[in-house]
């Protein structure tokens, strides 16, 4: 049985929107997905992390990279529910969705510095994509989300496809 949606907390998360020089957003697909799955890297804060240090450690790991900074910081969190068929499934069924703080970060390096092939691989492939095709491609679930921190950084977006 599954326990109710609202009984359940959120699990403490951050969002990482990776920009390269172009002022592209990096997306990866991932691989226990059925249907696309794209998304941006993000993932949940361990014990005694501050959202920043975990949105860095989440870069590496989901990315295998190292090379960017942030260059921005949501004003607010941000959640998202888990949809009916992931409730006590998704984290062991202990939570309802993320509770996140995004961060923008400016990539740094190479395309040949991101591996994806990780020790706790996320993605099965992973591409560059221009800002306005994000929402789209995204999972149902997560567009909302999605939809939020798109607005919440489009001013920068605009800015780095400027300085290009």
């Amino acid at each position: 049985m599954t326990p109710a949606a609202p009984s359940l907390p959120y699990r403490p998360g951050v969002g990482l929107m990776l920009f390269n020089p172009a002022g592209q957003v990096w997306v990866g697909r991932r691989i226990d997905q059925q249907a696309g799955g794209w998304q941006m890297p993000q993932g949940g804060i361990d014990a005694g992390e501050t959202p920043r240090v975990a949105a860095l450690r989440e870069l590496a790991e989901e990315t295998g990279t190292d090379k960017a900074e942030i260059i921005a910081e949501s004003s607010g969190w941000m959640s998202y529910e888990l949809p009916p068929e992931l409730l006590g499934i998704a984290w062991q069924g202990r939570y309802r969705g993320q509770m996140q703080k995004w961060f923008a970060l400016a990539f740094r390096g190479r395309d040949s510095d991101i591996d994806i092939k990780t020790p706790h691989a996320e993605f099965g492939a992973w591409r560059w994509l221009a800002f306005d095709q994000l929402v789209p491609l995204v999972v149902p679930f997560k567009r909302t989300l999605y939809q939020r921190v798109t607005a919440e950084f489009a001013g920068l977006a605009a800015r780095l496809r400027e300085q290009k």
